[in-house]
C-alpha cells in the first residue's frame, strides 16, 4: 500500500472485511462488544489488540476503517475520527494542553476555532498569543522557549490567507512546540502538510471528505504516540467519537473525493478569473490568482488554489442583493459540498466578532465566501454574473 497513489489509497486503504467478504465496507452499528469469558474482557480492558474493540466511544470497526484510510492518504501513522470538525480541533488542542501552557495561533481563523482558543482554553489557564499568520517575523517574536503548540489554518477561513507551513514549523520545532494545522481548505487531495513540517493535521470531514452535505465528522491525524497516547484517552472519556454510520459515509466520500475536489478547483479558478476580469466587484480573492499575496506560496505548497473563493460586493446591502439574486448557488454556511454555496461571514460564521476584529481580519461588510460545487462552470458563471448585475 505504501507505493499506491492517493486515488488508490482513497478507495482501498484500511479495508476490514468480515467473514462474508463483502465488497462495500460493513457498517457495524453497535455500541458495545461481547467477550467469550470474563478473562477475555479483563484482558481487553488491560490492552486491546489492533482489531479488538470495547465500546463505540473507544473505537469501532467501521470507524477504524475510516481512520486507517485517511491516515494512509495523509501519510500519518494514525488518526482518530471525531463527531465533527470542531470536535477534532478541540480534541487536538485540549488533549495536549494544561494550565500554564502557551500557544501561538494565527489570528485569521474560523469563528468556532477562535472561540476555542479565546474562550475555552484561556478559561482553563492556557495562555494564547495571536499573530498575523502571514508574518513570519510575528511568529518568531511570539514563539517562546516554553511554547507548547502552534495552531493555524493552512488557508484561512474566510479571507483565504495562505500560511507558510514549513517556515512556521521550523520556528516551532526550534523550541520543541507541536505544530497543529487545520487543513480543511487545502483538502487531503492537495495536502502535503506532514512533509512540510506539520506534526498534527486536522480535518472537518463534513466538508470535502463527505462532500455531499450528509453528515458531520472530523479527524485528527498524527503519530501513533500522539493519537493513541494523547488524543484517544481524552476523546474516549469526553465522548467526541464519530458514529459508525457517519464513518461509513466518510469512507464512501473518500472514494470520489479526488475527482470531486479537482473538478471543483478547476471551476473555482475559472470563476475567479472571469469575475476578476469583469471588474464589477470590489475584490476577488482566490489563492490561485496571480495577484493573490501568497500566490507563489500556494503554488509551491499546495499546487492549486482550492475550491473556495471570496468576493467583495462593496457593502452589506450589495452583498445581500447579490446573494438573494442567486438561482443556482445556495445560501448556507457549509463548504466543500457538491452544491455551490455562498456565505456572508460578517453576519453568520463570524458575526460574534467585534467590528474592529472583523476589520482587522479583512472580513468586510461586503465579503462573500463562495464554495464552488460540481455544477456546470458556465451555468455557475452565468448565475454569478446575473447576481452581480442585480446587485
Amino acid at each position: 500500500m505504501k507505493t499506491w497513489n492517493k486515488r488508490t489509497k482513497a478507495v482501498h486503504a484500511g479495508t476490514r472485511r468480515s467473514q462474508y467478504n463483502e465488497v462495500s465496507e460493513a457498517i457495524y452499528l453497535t455500541q458495545g462488544f461481547v467477550y467469550d469469558t470474563a478473562e477475555d474482557a479483563e484482558a481487553r480492558f488491560i490492552k486491546a489488540g489492533d482489531d479488538e474493540f470495547i465500546y463505540a466511544r473507544y473505537g469501532n470497526p467501521t470507524v477504524a476503517m475510516f481512520e486507517d484510510r485517511i491516515a494512509a492518504l495523509e501519510g500519518t501513522e494514525d488518526g482518530f475520527a471525531t463527531a465533527s470538525g470542531m470536535a477534532a480541533v478541540n480534541g487536538a488542542l485540549a488533549s495536549m494542553l494544561r494550565a500554564g501552557d502557551h500557544v501561538v495561533s494565527a489570528r485569521a481563523l474560523f469563528g468556532s476555532c477562535l472561540y476555542i482558543l479565546e474562550e475555552v482554553l484561556t478559561r482553563y489557564g492556557v495562555e494564547v498569543t495571536f499573530v498575523d499568520g502571514t508574518d513570519l517575523a510575528a511568529w518568531k517574536a511570539a514563539i517562546r522557549p516554553d511554547t507548547k503548540a502552534v495552531f493555524f489554518e493552512s488557508i484561512s477561513n474566510p479571507t483565504l490567507e495562505v500560511i507558510d507551513i514549513k517556515s512556521v514549523s521550523d520556528l516551532a520545532h526550534a523550541v520543541d512546540a507541536t505544530v497543529i494545522v487545520d487543513n480543511v481548505f487545502a483538502t487531503p487531495v492537495f495536502s502535503d502538510a506532514l512533509v512540510q513540517g506539520a506534526d498534527v493535521v486536522v480535518y472537518s470531514a463534513t466538508k470535502h471528505i463527505d462532500g455531499q452535505g450528509r453528515a458531520l465528522g472530523g479527524v485528527i491525524l498524527g503519530s501513533k504516540e500522539f493519537i493513541r497516547g494523547t488524543v484517544e484517552p481524552y476523546l474516549k472519556h469526553t465522548g467526541g467519537a464519530m458514529s459508525p454510520f457517519n464513518a461509513w459515509i466518510m469512507l464512501k466520500g473518500l472514494e470520489t473525493m479526488e475527482l470531486r475536489v479537482r473538478a471543483q478547483t478547476d471551476t473555482a479558478l475559472k470563476l475567479a478569473t472571469a469575475l476578476q476580469a469583469d471588474g464589477a466587484l470590489q475584490q476577488v480573492i482566490y489563492p490561485g490568482l496571480p495577484d493573490h499575496p501568497q500566490h507563489a506560496l500556494t503554488v509551491a505548497q499546495i499546487g492549486a488554489g482550492g475550491t473556495v473563493l471570496a468576493i467583495d460586493a462593496g457593502s452589506q446591502a450589495a452583498a445581500f442583493k447579490l446573494l438573494n439574486a442567486l438561482e443556482i448557488v445556495t445560501i448556507s454556511n457549509n463548504l466543500g459540498d457538491a452544491k455551490s454555496i455562498a456565505t456572508h461571514p460578517a453576519t453568520t460564521t463570524h458575526q460574534r466578532l467585534s467590528e474592529e476584529v472583523k476589520a482587522m481580519l479583512g472580513i468586510t461588510p461586503g465579503l462573500i465566501r463562495l464554495s464552488v460545487g460540481l455544477e456546470d462552470p458556465g451555468d455557475l458563471l452565468a448565475d454569478l454574473r446575473a447576481a452581480v448585475a442585480a446587485m
